[in-house]
C-alpha cells in the first residue's frame, strides 16, 4: 500500500493542469460576476485614478521656511505702568517672527526690584518655618526665590512665619489680573509668509497670491471671501479653534496653525494653493487643569540715579502660535500606473475565482457542473498500457473467451470476410472472480483485428 502510493505520488509530479472554459448559462452567477466586475472597475477608476492619484508619483519630503510678522497697536493705563502705548516691539516675542511667536495678553507687573533681604513669599511651602533652625542659611528655598539668611520673619500675630531670603525684593506676590491687561490683541493681525520646495520635482511656490496689484496685502484679511490672503486677524484664528479670545487672554493658551500643501504638478502651477486648519493645542477641557495656559517671566533692567541695578519683573500670559507646514506633490508617472492597473486587472480574477466556488459549491446544481468543469484526460500510450495491463489480468476462461469469439447481447459478427474479435477490458472496479465478464467491462469492449 506503501508502494503504490509513492508511485501514485511519483506519477502525480508529472500531470500538468490546464485551463478549460465552461461557458454557465447560470443567470444568477452570470449577474453576480458582472456586479463584481463593476464594483472593480468602479474602485479602480474612481477611488485609485480619481480620488487617490495613484496613476502620480509622490514626493512628501517638503522643505518649507516660515517668516511672521504681527500688527497693532493698543493702550492701558494701570497703576504699575500708569499709560502706556503697547506695539509690536513691546508684546510679541521674539521680535523676529519664525514658525512659532508669541503675543503677550495679560501681565502681572512687579516694579523696582533690587538685589536685597525680604521674606520670602507665603505662598511657597518650602518657605514656611517656626523658628530660625528651620531656615538654614545658604539654602536656596525650593521653587521660591532666593536663597535662606538664617531668619525666621514673622509678620504680625501668624502662627507661621517665612524663611528672610537674599533675592530681589520685593518678590512677586501679585495675582494674575481677572481681564486681560491687553484683551484688544485679538484684533492684531500676523502675516505669514511660507515658501516650500519639494526637491524630487524641483517645484518651489510661496503661499503669496501672485499679484501686480500692490495694496492687495494691505487691504485683504483671511476668509470664506478671500482664502489666499496669508493675513489672519488674531481673534478670527482662535475663534476658529472653537475658543473665546477674551478667555484664553486670561492665562493664555497654544494655537495650532496648520498649513496644508497638496499639489497636482499634472496642473498648472497656479492652482497650487494651501489649505489653512487652526487648532487649541493646550489642555482646554477642563477650566481648572493645571496644564492649560501659557507664561513665561522676563524683566528689564535699568539703573536709579545712584547707580544701583533695578529692574521690572513681568510675569506675561499670552498666546503662542505654532505654525507648523506639511504636504505632498503628485506628478505622472507610468511605473505606479502599470502597477496600480496590473492591481486592478489581478482583482478581476478575484472576481472570477469568487463565481467559480458560488458555481461548484454553493447552487443546488454544483455537482453538475463541477463534473463539466474539471475533466481527467489521460495520453493514448497511457491507455494503451493500461488495456495491456487489463488483458494481463483477466482469468484462464476470459482467455479462451479471446479465442473463440462469442457475440453477446447481438454484438460480434463478420464484416468483409474478416473475423472481428471482441477484447474484453476490466473497467477500474476489476473483474469477477468467476471469470464471467460483469455490465461495466462490457460497455469498456475494443473492438480490433483479428
Amino acid at each position: 500500500m506503501g508502494q503504490a502510493g509513492c508511485k501514485g505520488l511519483y506519477q502525480s509530479l508529472f500531470d500538468y493542469k490546464t485551463e478549460k472554459y465552461v461557458i454557465a448559462k447560470n443567470k444568477k452567477v452570470g449577474l453576480l460576476y458582472r456586479l463584481l466586475q463593476v464594483s472593480i472597475l468602479t474602485y479602480l477608476v474612481v477611488w485609485v485614478f480619481l480620488v487617490k492619484k495613484c496613476y502620480q508619483d509622490t514626493d512628501t519630503s517638503l522643505q518649507s521656511s516660515i517668516i511672521t510678522k504681527v500688527k497693532g497697536v493698543t493702550f492701558t493705563n494701570t497703576s504699575e505702568l500708569g499709560e502706556r502705548l503697547w506695539d509690536v516691539a513691546d508684546y510679541v516675542i521674539p521680535p523676529q517672527g519664525e514658525n512659532v511667536f508669541f503675543v503677550i495678553t495679560n501681565l502681572v507687573v512687579t516694579p523696582n526690584q533690587r538685589q536685597e533681604t525680604c521674606a520670602e513669599s507665603e505662598s511657597i511651602p518650602d518657605a514656611l518655618c517656626y523658628e530660625d533652625s528651620d531656615c538654614p542659611p545658604g539654602e536656596p528655598v525650593v521653587a521660591g526665590n532666593g536663597v535662606r539668611t538664617g531668619r525666621c520673619l514673622w509678620a504680625g500675630s501668624e502662627q507661621k512665619g517665612t524663611c528672610e531670603i537674599f533675592a530681589w525684593c520685593p518678590v512677586e506676590t501679585k495675582s494674575r489680573p481677572a481681564k486681560p491687561l491687553l484683551g484688544k490683541a485679538e484684533d492684531f493681525t500676523v502675516y505669514i509668509k511660507n515658501f516650500i520646495r519639494f526637491p524630487k520635482f524641483n517645484f518651489s511656490k510661496t503661499n503669496v497670491l501672485d499679484t501686480t496689484d500692490r495694496a492687495f496685502l494691505k487691504s485683504c484679511k483671511f476668509g470664506p471671501k478671500d482664502p489666499y490672503c496669508p493675513i489672519f486677524r488674531l481673534g478670527s484664528v482662535v475663534s476658529w479653534t472653537g475658543s473665546s479670545f477674551q478667555e484664553i487672554a486670561v492665562q493664555g493658551g497654544v494655537i495650532g496653525i496648520q498649513i496644508e500643501w497638496d499639489c497636482d504638478l499634472d496642473r498648472a502651477p497656479s492652482e497650487c494653493y494651501p489649505r489653512y486648519y487652526f487648532n487649541r493645542l493646550d489642555n482646554r477641557f477642563s477650566e481648572n487643569s493645571l496644564s492649560s495656559g501659557y507664561n513665561f517671566r522676563f524683566a528689564k533692567y535699568y539703573r536709579d540715579a545712584a547707580g544701583v541695578e533695578l529692574r521690572t519683573l513681568f510675569k506675561a500670559y499670552g498666546i503662542r502660535f505654532d505654525v507648523m507646514v506639511n504636504g505632498k506633490a503628485g506628478k505622472f508617472n507610468i511605473i505606479p500606473t502599470v502597477i496600480n492597473v496590473g492591481s486592478g486587472v489581478a482583482l478581476m480574477g478575484v472576481g472570477s475565482f469568487f463565481c467559480d466556488l458560488v458555481l461548484i459549491y454553493f447552487i443546488k446544481k454544483s455537482h453538475f457542473y463541477r463534473d463539466k468543469k474539471y475533466e481527467e484526460v489521460r495520453d493514448l500510450e497511457v491507455l494503451a498500457r493500461m488495456a495491456e495491463s487489463s488483458q494481463q489480468s483477466v482469468a484462464p476462461d476470459a482467455a479462451g473467451l479471446a479465442e473463440q469469439p462469442e457475440v453477446q447481447d447481438g454484438v460480434g459478427a463478420q464484416e468483409n470476410g474478416c473475423v472481428c474479435r471482441q477484447l474484453l477490458q476490466p473497467a477500474r472496479s476489476g473483474h469477477q472472480g468467476n471469470g464471467k465478464v460483469n455490465v461495466e467491462q462490457l460497455q469498456n469492449l475494443q473492438t480490433v483485428e483479428a
